[in-house]
């Protein structure tokens, strides 16, 4: 199993000027790719790029051998990995295929070193081609294996190692629980068919004063000064602060649902189509239900759960859970009543019926073992009659 482990380095002034040439590099060579292979008439082929990169990249920007020449030829497979994304969406015939961008300096700022042979991790300590010094992390890797690729990427002024390692000592929790709906919501973030209901985070909302008096300051600085520089840091550490926070607590629920409950039924949530809505745009981006999703779905596989995906048109607000009758529930209305009688709040209306779906589908997908036996002796005679 391969997994993923980011850690934090904490570099020496040397070290950091380092990294930073390293991203330069690699940006700039990708960069250099880029504006090569999208004038007209020129193809691209990770061959041709290979031979434009040796041949020209190379003799006509020395200080690529600054660093590492993994760094800048890794440039080549990350071109054609966006090149790829971009043909398939092409040929799926997507409204946006999304031609690869140019790269920014100082946005998602990164370089892979993809071979074990240039890197090392010894404890607390990380090891990169053509840099004598060792860079000190925060903290050992959590597990134990040979590390197969070390990506170092800098967010915020800060540096981050994420190594991936091949390891067997994986332990799955064996979830005790049989099943859970789990309805997600802007007031509470999850409402479980248990009665639970996780309180929401609002990272955003209760720093919103900070963020917008940092970005005024930003807004006042000169284009180009060491003031703006310094303000444009003070931004973007608050953002991080802010999304550290929104992922701590969707990493805590996501590993809770997968340690005790076998089958989770999650809702297919149209998030695009949700913050359109200028009332609610905000809160719905700050919940972060596409992160969430995507935790419970990749911890899911690690510990052997099954995730059920309610489809997108179903009525789980506005069915009762008691009798199944479909009412005309308002968004504003969080209470359901029902002629039956059955009186529950609307979130946990919604997680008890997406806990039943989740069972009933998987009852609907179990073979039936008598129709299968039947099926298997009338082949057995047919195959007897036809020797």
């Amino acid at each position: 199993m391969l997994i993923a482990n980011k850690i934090e380095l904490r570099p020496t002034p040397e070290q950091a000027m380092y990294l930073n040439q390293s991203c330069g590099a690699r940006r700039h060579c990708y960069n250099q790719l880029l504006a090569h292979f999208s004038q007209p008439g020129v193809k691209w082929s990770k061959a041709a790029a290979y031979q434009y990169y040796m041949a020209v990249l190379r003799v006509e920007f020395p200080w690529y051998s600054d660093v590492s020449s993994r760094v800048t030829r890794n440039a080549i497979d990350d071109l054609d990995r966006a090149y790829q994304h971009f043909f398939r969406r092409v040929k799926a015939k997507a409204t946006n295929p999304g031609y690869p961008q140019f790269k920014k300096k100082d946005v998602n700022d990164s370089f892979a070193m993809r071979e074990p042979s240039k890197f090392s991790v010894d404890i607390k300590e990380l090891r990169i081609e053509r840099l004598k010094t060792k860079i000190k992390m925060r903290q050992p890797l959590r597990f134990t294996g040979p590390a197969k690729q070390a990506t170092i990427s800098k967010q915020a002024g800060k540096f981050f190692v994420s190594v991936l390692i091949e390891t067997d000592d994986y332990n799955p929790h064996a979830p005790s629980e049989p099943s859970v709906g789990v309805d997600f919501g802007v007031t509470s973030l999850a409402v479980l068919s248990t009665g639970e209901v996780i309180p929401a985070n609002n990272a955003l909302k209760r720093n919103i004063k900070h963020v917008k008096r940092r970005q005024r300051n930003l807004s006042r600085t000169v284009k180009g000064s060491r003031r703006r520089a310094k303000a444009k840091l003070k931004v973007a550490r608050l953002h991080e602060r802010i999304s550290n926070q929104r992922r701590a607590v969707l990493h805590e629920l996501s590993d809770q649902l997968t340690r005790t409950y076998q089958v989770i039924t999650i809702e297919d949530l149209n998030v695009s189509g949700m913050v359109r809505n200028r009332s609610l745009a905000r809160s719905i981006s700050d919940a972060g239900f596409g992160e969430l999703r995507r935790q419970i779905e990749y911890k899911a596989a690690w510990r052997g759960v099954t995730v059920v995906i309610a489809d997108r048109f179903f009525p789980s607000s506005k069915m009762c859970h008691a009798c199944g009758q479909v009412h005309d529930l308002p968004l504003a209305q969080r209470t359901m009543e029902c002629d039956c009688g059955s009186v529950m709040d609307r979130d946990l209306n919604a997680a008890r019926n997406l806990d039943r779906y989740g069972l009933d589908r998987l009852d609907a997908l179990k073979p039936d073992v008598k129709r299968t036996q039947e099926s298997g002796k009338t082949v057995s005679a047919a195959l007897a009659l036809t020797a």
